[in-house]
Formats: C-alpha cells, sequence, structure tokens
C-alpha cells in the first residue's frame, strides 16, 4: 500500500482510516515536527527524501510547490470533508487507480450535494 504523510492539519480520524485500510500513513506530529512553523517546502523536502505522499487540505499552497519543486513521491491535495471515512475512502481509491504517484499532484474532492 501506500506510504503518506499527513501534514500538520490533516484530519487524524482519516488516517486511523488509510491505516485500517492499510497504508503506512505517518503524521508530521509523530515525526517530531508538529508545532515548529516548518514551512511547507520543507514538509514536501522530509517527505520526498523519505518516499511517502503528501497528504494535505493546504490546496493552494501544495499546488504551487508542486509547479516549482516537480520532482517529488506524489501529493495528495483534499478538499476538507466533516465525512472522515469517506474522504479517506476517495483517498484509497485514488491509489488503486494511480499506483505510482511519483512526482503527480491528484486532487481529491469533497462531493457536491
Amino acid at each position: 500500500m501506500t506510504r503518506f504523510y499527513a501534514d500538520e492539519q490533516f484530519p487524524f480520524r482519516v488516517v486511523e482510516h488509510l491505516r485500517a485500510l492499510g497504508h503506512d500513513v505517518l503524521t508530521v506530529q509523530e515525526a517530531g515536527n508538529a508545532n515548529l512553523k516548518i514551512s511547507d517546502d520543507r514538509v514536501l523536502a522530509f517527505a520526498t527524501s523519505n518516499n511517502r505522499v503528501i497528504l494535505t487540505l493546504n490546496r493552494k499552497d501544495f499546488k504551487r510547490l508542486h509547479r516549482s519543486q516537480p520532482h517529488h513521491a506524489g501529493i495528495i491535495i483534499c478538499t476538507d470533508d466533516t465525512d472522515r471515512i469517506a474522504l479517506a475512502e476517495r483517498i484509497h481509491a485514488v491509489t488503486l487507480r494511480e499506483l505510482d504517484l511519483s512526482n503527480k499532484l491528484v486532487s481529491v474532492v469533497r462531493p457536491k450535494k
């Protein structure tokens, strides 16, 4: 399954469900990088050096980073969804479709109601 790096604001309930689906998810908090005001480019560098796909709700900044630093393990940008399990399931579905996320920016959006 996919090795993820969840940024600081990424919902932990989504992380837990992704783990239950078999993914290896490391959070910023677990990596000891929380509350340090680490810049997004350093978050991306850490994920890249550890061959982990970024999970983030910070769509705007990571779109910009993808354009300026196109070589990475992958970035999944998500719209926030209070249905955390549904969000995890949509992320999981991406990993089934996209077997190699290297250098890709993938958007996972909340369905319209």
